[in-house]
This record gives structure tokens, C-alpha cells and sequence, in this order.
């Protein structure tokens, strides 16, 4: 048998833990996070001015990675 046909040995995970960076926040999540109201964020998503964000089903999220570079973005502007 070829080693790429091998399968998972059985203590083997599949799907390894998400790293931090990988896991999606809610609004809610973004909010506490950068310590301002829920509705802030979803004045900043109406107004398109804030972190990009997306749809789950009927639920918003967000990628750290836009988080980020949204947050390198306002802090650039700043300087």
C-alpha cells in the first residue's frame, strides 16, 4: 500500500483543533473584543466602514485576518 493511501490511524484527529486565528466571532464576539457596543458594529457594517463581514446562514461573522487588517488600516490612518 502507498503511504497516500494510507488511512488515519485510529488516535490520529482528522480535523486538528482551530488555531485562535482561525475562529470566526460573531458580533458579539468583535464588540467585547474591542470593548465598544454590539450596535456599534452593526452601524459600522451598514455604513461600510467597518471590519469585513459575512453571512452564515442568518449569522454575522468575521475573520480575525480582516479583523486585523482593518485595525492596521484605522491605526495607519491615525499615524
Amino acid at each position: 500500500m502507498a503511504l497516500h493511501d494510507q488511512q488515519a490511524l485510529p488516535f490520529e484527529d482528522p480535523h486538528p483543533p482551530l488555531r485562535h486565528t482561525e475562529r470566526l466571532l460573531s458580533a458579539q464576539d468583535l464588540a467585547d473584543y474591542l470593548e465598544i457596543p454590539v450596535k456599534t458594529i452593526y452601524t459600522w457594517r451598514h455604513n461600510n466602514t467597518g471590519p469585513r463581514g459575512f453571512r452564515v446562514g442568518k449569522h454575522l461573522r468575521f475573520r480575525w485576518r480582516d479583523i486585523e487588517s482593518w485595525l492596521a488600516d484605522r491605526i495607519g490612518e491615525e499615524g
